[in-house]
């Protein structure tokens, strides 16, 4: 009885799935394109959203390196560009910190979290699972919007008189608690902390869609451990997500209240012009904890979608098994783990008692353990592998060189004796922008050129896209491998001239090259945004649907799969998804059964 029940349930599964895109077809374009459910074109939306914000984020970085490379150097555009802001061809001060303060929440936030996973947990997932679409298309399609309005609101802090919020991404106080500190702690700072707001809600009605769409609505035969490392990445991302980024949310709130109604969580003895503020009690490293418990989790949430991403690229374009997919899964728990226990390596000269900053070190020397697995596992995949060189494999084998490199130099910044002479110098900004900003971005990369022909129907230019990669992996280490040697010196990051500085001067030459270096990488990445919007229309057409010969779902759904994905039944699973080159056959696609003298997976 129980069998014909389920039987007629597919039966009006399917014949439902059909309805709904017969009438699917008749929908206006507001209604398909824009408030969209459909977790296809949602993810499109994040990625189109954050390909902006990159542009933005980009542009702005390019705006300050002009003044760190040629502080002497007057430029009249700028003037005609940026207003007061750029007075006399040269970038006011409250400007400079304002540029690098909103960079880096965009790049950090609106970019490699919301652009990166939102684009390809949304995309993946159901894909990839077997599922028609997100356990609620509903708050997915919020999820989308909240982070529109976050980007809009922050967006629109530069078009008030006393400009954007200026205090670094990480707005500590007592610099974003007093209005009255700067110009940019004003409304500039009152945006920041709605835009961010906002992107926190967005942030967690994506994750518990994406852990309740995993966890409940995988196909007949899909178990977690035949799950691609890519649906991984993104479901621990989100499960991180989901548990830190509520304490950034209470921090802000408390910010808030400092700010407005006359608490003192961070503030105490405070002096402004002589005057003495009636705030007492508050501790100013409290926000710290709050902000890096989120923070440090941050750095995985942006690269573990990359690093799933890389994964299936590689075992892909390698022609054989990932390997140790056990271990890589369970390096991947390791890591959201431990996650949660290193942040305060953020802050070993706050003063934090030096027995405790030993704790630290031991903890994050520790997850450099599964780090080094993943590495390892990435390398032995493409050991004697037949490989492809695509352009998305060029980005994943770029992306681990970058981990690498970028990664090493996390291991000084562990150790809070050596730390405590490099935090806040030129060595930590080379260090997290290779192997959480460049690294991650190299994931993205390599994601849009691979699974693009899912997304539209057509192929990416390939050469176009090889320049690309080119111009960007030479570039992002000409920018940052030399900062190293610049933060081992001593000097400062976020200062506005060092000009001045005798002992900086003889880095004069060098910051003119790493500018000059930014601006050619930076135009370099509009052959980028050229191929990825001239290929939606006019690239070559994609003619059979499995164009990588891949052994994933999401390459059994038709060239451009309408809403709910599989025009009849959704396929069942049989195997784990890298059986590549195994017993003289090239691919095994999942959906095939397993043969009887054949090893099971």
């Amino acid at each position: 009885m129980s069998h014909e029940v389920v039987l007629q349930a597919d039966v009006a599964g399917v014949h439902g799935t059909a309805h709904h895109e017969e009438h699917h077809h008749k929908q206006s374009f507001i209604t398909k394109y824009v408030f969209s459910q459909d977790h296809k074109i949602i993810g499109k939306q994040f990625l189109i959203t954050g390909i902006i914000w990159a542009i933005l984020g980009g542009f702005m970085s390019v705006l300050f390196r002009l003044q760190l490379g040629f502080p002497d150097t007057t430029f009249p555009w700028l003037e005609t560009v940026l207003g007061k802001w750029g007075k006399g061809g040269h970038i006011a001060q409250e400007a400079y910190y304002s540029l690098t303060t909103i960079h880096g929440t965009v790049m950090v936030f609106f970019v490699l979290t919301g652009g990166l996973s939102g684009t390809f947990a949304n995309f993946l997932i159901p894909l990839q699972i077997g599922a028609r679409d997100m356990a609620s298309p509903l708050m997915n399609m919020l999820s989308y919007w909240f982070f529109l309005l976050a980007s809009v609101v922050l967006l629109s802090s530069f078009f008030l008189e006393t400009g954007p919020f200026s205090g670094g991404w990480t707005a500590y106080p007592p610099l974003s608690a007093l209005g009255q500190a700067s110009d940019g702690s004003k409304q500039g700072m009152d945006m920041w902390l709605t835009a961010l707001v906002f992107f926190v809600v967005s942030q967690l009605l994506g994750g518990l869609n994406y852990i309740s769409t995993v966890l409940n609505m995988r196909t007949k035969g899909m178990s977690m451990t035949r799950m691609p490392l890519s649906v991984w990445g993104v479901f621990l991302q989100a499960v991180l997500g989901v548990l830190s980024f509520p304490v950034l949310f209470a921090g802000f709130i408390l910010l808030i209240f400092d700010r407005h109604f006359g608490t003192s969580f961070y503030l105490s003895d405070i002096f402004v012009a002589g005057q003495i503020l009636p705030h007492e009690g508050g501790n100013a490293i409290l926000y710290q904890h709050l902000f890096w418990f989120l923070g440090h989790p941050e750095v995985y949430i942006v690269i573990l979608p990359a690093m799933g991403l890389v994964s299936e690229v590689m075992s892909t374009n390698a022609r054989k098994p990932i390997f140790g997919y056990s271990a890589m899964v369970m390096s991947m728990f390791a890591i959201v783990i431990l996650a949660f226990l290193v942040w305060a390596h953020h802050m070993f000269v706050t003063g934090l008692n030096p027995f405790l900053g030993s704790v630290f070190v031991l903890l994050t020397l520790l997850i450099a353990v599964p780090s080094a697995i993943k590495v390892f596992n990435w390398l032995t995949t493409l050991w004697r592998g037949n490989i492809r060189f695509t352009t998305g494999m060029l980005f994943a084998i770029g992306f681990v060189s970058l981990f690498i490199s970028g990664g090493l130099t996390g291991i000084y910044l562990g150790n809070s004796a050596i730390d405590i002479h490099i935090h806040d110098t030129y060595f930590v900004i080379a260090h997290f922008h290779l192997v959480m900003g460049v690294a991650a971005f190299f994931g993205m990369f390599c994601g849009v050129y691979h699974w693009f022909p899912k997304m539209f129907g057509r192929f990416m230019n390939s050469t176009l896209g090889n320049i690309h990669f080119w111009v960007t992996l030479i570039g992002a280490y000409l920018i940052f491998w030399p900062m190293h040697y610049e933060g081992f010196a001593g000097m400062p990051r976020r200062y506005y001239d060092y000009s001045g500085w005798e002992s900086f001067k003889q880095f004069i030459s060098l910051n003119k090259f790493i500018s000059i270096v930014v601006i050619i990488t930076f135009t370099g990445q509009f052959l980028f945004v050229f191929n990825f919007f001239y290929s939606i229309f006019k690239g070559r057409k994609v003619t059979n649907k499995n164009p990588w010969q891949s052994n994933t779902l999401e390459w059994t759904t038709p060239i451009k799969p309408l809403h709910g994905n599989w025009p009849g039944e959704i396929p069942e699973v049989y195997r784990w998804p890298y059986d590549y080159g195994k017993d003289g056959v090239d691919f095994i696609p999942q959906t095939t059964p397993v043969g009887e003298d054949e090893s099971v997976h």
